[in-house]
């Protein structure tokens, strides 16, 4: 996992949002610029860097292109924060 590419995605608001909406399933390139106030070049810059992340996948699929989260690289991300703060030391000492 290249944890800065991840952090670098994660840290854009438009970014986080496309990633709340994959959790209820994938959608299409298209459906995910509808959302937004900004154009479609724009928005598949946002898809590029998350794809980069490896926190979404594509398919494509005649002409359209659906997106879906990959959520193992967010497990790892919280299995990294967990470890830095220690949580994992705390719950052995009780």
């Amino acid at each position: 996992m290249a944890l800065h590419q991840t952090l670098k995605a994660l840290a854009d608001p438009i970014r986080r949002e496309i990633l709340n909406m994959l959790k209820g399933g994938r959608l299409s390139a298209g459906e995910i610029t509808e959302h937004f106030p900004v154009t479609a070049a724009s928005i598949s810059r946002h898809l590029s860097v998350l794809k980069e992340a490896d926190l979404v996948r594509d398919t494509r699929e005649g002409q359209f292109i659906f997106y879906e989260l990959n959520a193992s690289v967010l497990e790892e991300i919280m299995l990294w924060v967990t470890d830095l703060k220690g949580e994992n030391d705390h719950d052995q000492e009780e």
